[in-house]
Order: structure tokens, then sequence, then C-alpha cells
């Protein structure tokens, strides 16, 4: 499973939408959607890389998985 089929299926499972991931992470939702369909991976600030962890229920361990796994 690539980082962005991790990310849509965890904000899906939790109830939320894309714009709530982006105003938690302080990025526009197109962001996000490119997360999500594997354009980009999310480049952020720690700060903002903790509230998409801690919004989504992820590690940081679990997000690099996804990445190495995506490339």
């Amino acid at each position: 499973m690539t980082l962005g089929q991790k990310l849509r299926e965890r904000r899906e499972s939790l109830g939320l939408t894309r714009l709530q991931v982006a105003k938690a992470c302080d990025v526009v939702e197109s962001t996000v959607i490119n997360w999500e369909t594997g354009r980009h991976t999310p480049k952020l600030y720690p700060v903002q890389m903790k509230a998409l962890c801690d919004l989504l229920n992820f590690t940081l361990d679990e997000l690099a998985q996804g990445q190495e796994q995506g490339n």
C-alpha cells in the first residue's frame, strides 16, 4: 500500500474530509489530494507532521513505512 493510499484509507475510516486534514496541517485541500493520489509526498514542518499524525492516529514510523513502500 502506498503512502497516499494509507492516508486516504485512514482519513476515510475516521470520517474526515480532505479539507479537515488540510486545515489541521495548514495546507490547502489540493495538497491533500496530491498526497492521496501519489502526485506528491508530504513535505511538512515538524509541527505540521505532528498534526497529521495526531489527526490520523499514525506514528512517524508508520508514515515512513508507507513512503518507502510507495517508492
